[in-house]
């Protein structure tokens, strides 16, 4: 009863009795069946976050599924109330081209930087993979289990694990691909030190991290948690530089504008908040600019798009709320909304104009926005058997992109023309069922449609 009640407490961003309620936020429960390796020594996914389940949105009981090498499929989205309407002509062929199963357990994290990708799981390896063949080329491997959170900038790899602490390593070549492990955040014996002179008690988060993001810019990393909070850290010394309490409730995601340095966090309070780093040092180097409310509903992950115009946030409910930058300098436009999982979305990728997103309905969702501004649904990929936690994209030679952990900042530079060719995104998409599978979907749209999703809203935020 002690915990139910918790669990309300913390879904709930307004306790006003006038205040509609958000939908409960999506946390897996012990009792799914997925094929997966489970440790006995370590604590599971669902101990670390609280088992609380949303119920499906729409009525649809069924949904396909593909085998585990599948062959190409087409995919026409209609005009239905599940999904966003999709203009004539406008169709994707896509293909499981690779899945893979190791005895990791659930995967949690993705994070990909050059022709590389980091995988976090349950268990203590992070697996290391060479893109686009998707060939095991390292392991990371720790004391620590469930890697919840990856970032990779330059050289350096930051791994979040369930002991609140970093792991950081940097990679190197010496005939061959290594990582050397470079330290812990934070460090043991600044921590102890810190506590005793009495300058800052607050080093260490006070609960699971959730996320990790780079400011390649600022040279600072910043972790997100459930106690509420976010840190920064200076990357030359790995010290905790900053801690302010973000939001009222757990925070999911973090994400970084490259352009501006601005921080966006999404939580379970259903928001997202924009704040601005400043530069000059003041008393409080972060500042908030502006609250953007996702209608009642946690917010349980962000992507931007590559163009930095468009800044998109998944919900507990199944939509994904979308903002656009205003007419004028300073403001931040609602737009509108994306209709299609029936369950949380948990993660998101933005490559291009194509937009990724992955739910705790097992299926993942390719999205296309128009030079209009419009979305359409391209293709459903089914086929993993348990939520999907985090996916990564990329498109041609452009630099992947990924959620579930931050992105890295090279090119890709391997890979053969077929994967090149224009209308073609490569996914990868990490599943609660311990499965990781490699997609292809190659998009034909007719750019004379004009008959997308919902028009865009008008509702303005000054920043």
């Amino acid at each position: 009863m002690e915990d139910g009640e918790r669990d309300r407490q913390m879904a709930s961003p307004d306790d006003s009795p006038d205040s509609s309620p958000p939908n409960p936020s999506f946390r897996i429960t012990p009792r799914n069946n997925f094929l997966r390796t489970i440790s006995t020594k370590e604590p599971s996914f669902a101990q670390i976050f609280p088992p609380t389940v949303s119920p499906p949105r729409l009525s649809n009981p069924t949904r396909p599924t593909s085998p585990l090498s599948s062959p190409f499929h087409r995919f026409t989205a209609s005009k239905t109330a599940a999904a966003a309407a999709t203009p004539a002509g406008s169709e994707a062929s896509y293909r499981c081209i690779s899945s893979l199963l190791k005895k990791d357990g659930q995967i949690l994290s993705i994070a990909v930087s050059s022709n590389l990708m980091y995988t976090g799981s349950e268990g203590n390896v992070i697996r290391v993979w060479k893109l686009p063949e998707l060939i095991e080329c390292d392991r990371l491997k720790t004391k620590a289990s469930m890697a919840v959170a990856l970032a990779v900038s330059n050289d350096r790899v930051y791994a979040a694990f369930a002991d609140l602490k970093i792991r950081v390593w940097r990679r190197v070549w010496d005939g061959s691909l290594k990582h050397v492990r470079l330290g812990t955040i934070p460090k043991t014996g600044g921590y102890v030190r810190s506590y005793l002179a009495g300058k800052d008690k607050m080093v260490k988060h006070l609960g699971p991290i959730t996320f990790l993001a780079i400011s390649t810019a600022d040279d600072i990393l910043y972790s997100a948690s459930v106690d509420r909070t976010v840190k920064v850290w200076r990357i030359s010394d790995l010290r905790c530089i900053e801690t302010f309490p973000a939001h009222p409730d757990t925070i999911n995601a973090l994400l970084i504008a490259e352009d501006d340095g601005v921080l966006f966090t999404a939580s379970d309070d259903a928001t997202v908040r924009v704040w601005r780093r400043d530069l000059h040092g003041g008393s409080r180097p972060h500042s908030l600019i502006v609250t953007l409310p996702a209608k009642h509903s946690p917010v349980k992950c962000l992507s931007l798009s590559p163009d930095n115009d468009v800044l998109y946030g998944g919900c507990s409910d199944g939509y994904i709320h979308f903002w656009l930058k205003g007419l004028f300098s300073g403001q931040i436009q609602y737009g509108s909304c994306l209709q299609g999982h029936t369950h949380a979305v948990l993660c998101m990728a933005s490559v291009g104009n194509v937009l990724v997103t992955a739910s705790a309905d097992s299926t993942s969702r390719v999205w296309a926005r128009s030079q209009d501004g419009q979305h359409c649904c391209l293709a459903v990929l089914a086929g993993h058997r348990g939520p999907i936690r985090c996916v990564a994209a990329y498109h041609g030679g452009s630099t992947p992109s990924s959620s579930g952990g931050a992105d890295g900042d090279g090119q890709l530079g391997i890979g053969d023309d077929h994967d090149r060719e224009d209308g073609c995104t490569m996914i990868c998409t990490g599943s609660l069922d311990g499965v990781l599978k490699l997609w292809k979907v190659t998009s034909s749209v007719n750019s004379s449609a004009r008959d997308c999703s919902a028009k865009a809203g008008t509702d303005y935020f000054e920043l």
